[in-house]
């Protein structure tokens, strides 16, 4: 499958998560759900992957966590906030060059319109998959 195939049942799963959950619960609640989901689409799910972080080729013994990697191709980032912010966009970007990952989703599961809130993000926009 190539990124917009992938991302098409990305898309797909967040959609009958959040029909199926509703507005309101925990991130954690969610992300259980969305990688059953995601697995039942026959897609490769890692859950909770840590991201060492490098500065000028020295690894500085810090680690974040990107909460769903997908195929080892697409970064998902989950919250359940009343609003994305600035930060919460910046952070999945951040994710995407330490992990140097061309592609992820912001999704916000704490909303009236889940359609709105999911934010697709491109980290290398000369990926082939992403023209």
């Amino acid at each position: 499958m190539n990124l917009n195939e992938i991302s098409y049942q990305i898309r797909g799963a967040v959609f009958d998560v959040y029909n199926e959950l509703g507005p309101g619960l925990m991130e954690n609640v969610y992300e259980k759900a969305l990688i059953i989901e995601l697995l039942n689409r026959g897609l490769q799910v890692e859950n909770q992957v840590p991201i060492e972080v490098l500065y000028k080729g020295f690894d500085l013994g810090l680690q974040y966590r990107v909460d769903l990697l997908i195929n080892k191709q697409i970064i998902i980032e989950l919250k359940s906030v009343e609003i994305l912010l600035p930060v919460h966009h910046k952070q999945l970007i951040t994710y995407l060059k330490l992990a140097q990952k061309p592609l992820g989703f912001l999704i916000n599961f704490n909303t009236k319109s889940i359609k709105d809130n999911i934010i697709r993000i491109a980290n290398d926009k000369n990926h082939p998959d992403l023209k």
